[in-house]
């Protein structure tokens, strides 16, 4: 194996444990949430830094691959995918880190039943779904299933749609719990931006196996 080759095996093990360290943010945010747990919130606030570091390690990274080997071809589209995905996962980072700071700051466990008419945990749900999709699509260049992510956004799509109609009429029934509700919609907003980063990342997992640009296109919709 030359060096090349080995300094990319190598990048991609930090791009899988940059993943696996956002997916344990995502889920101590979701355990967070379902627990209404302040303390495991505040732990995902201070990893954030964690996240951050990691971001920078690996464009570090594909810079010296970069300027020490010129790289062409699908090691070429290779790299400039890690450094689109690698943006993409500190994105979802910083919106998980959202999500616990609103857990932080709302002073009592949210409604069972505001948790129900909102939907949050079933988008929550499936925006993990999604984002381990990416992962293993990732590990096992499987671009079938990095294209299955499209229809899961739909799903996100259409909760975060019919949102202010379900939220409005929760606070029209129960007018107390207005700063949950609030609450409430603002994670769905960040749940839908998880669900299109997620979509981004496939598309960039695709461009990297396939040559094929996505981003724009009927296709990546």
């Amino acid at each position: 194996m030359t060096q090349f080759e080995t300094e990319i095996l190598e990048l991609k093990s930090e791009v899988r444990n940059m993943w696996m360290l956002v997916r344990s943010q995502l889920s101590k945010t979701l355990d967070a949430l379902v627990n209404f747990d302040k303390d495991l919130a505040r732990e995902v606030t201070v990893k954030e830094k964690r996240v951050n570091g990691s971001e920078l390690k690996i464009d570090r990274d594909c810079e010296n691959i970069f300027a020490l080997y010129q790289p062409v071809a699908i090691d070429l589209r290779f790299l400039l995918a890690v450094l689109k995905i690698n943006s993409n996962l500190e994105r979802i980072g910083d919106i998980a880190e959202g999500i616990a700071k609103y857990i932080i700051d709302t002073d009592a466990v949210f409604s069972p039943e505001l948790i129900r008419v909102s939907r949050v945990l079933e988008m929550f749900g499936e925006s993990m779904v999604m984002f381990e999709d990416t992962l293993a699509a990732f590990e096992t260049d499987d671009t079938t299933l990095a294209r299955s992510v499209f229809k899961k956004d739909e799903f996100l799509d259409h909760i975060n749609q019919t949102a202010n109609e379900n939220i409005e009429a929760y606070i029209k029934q129960f007018p107390e719990d207005i700063n949950q509700a609030l609450y409430a919609i603002s994670i769905i907003r960040k749940l839908e931006r998880v669900g299109d980063q997620s979509k981004n990342i496939a598309e960039e997992i695709i461009f990297y196996l396939e040559a094929k640009v996505l981003k724009h296109s009927k296709k990546g919709k």
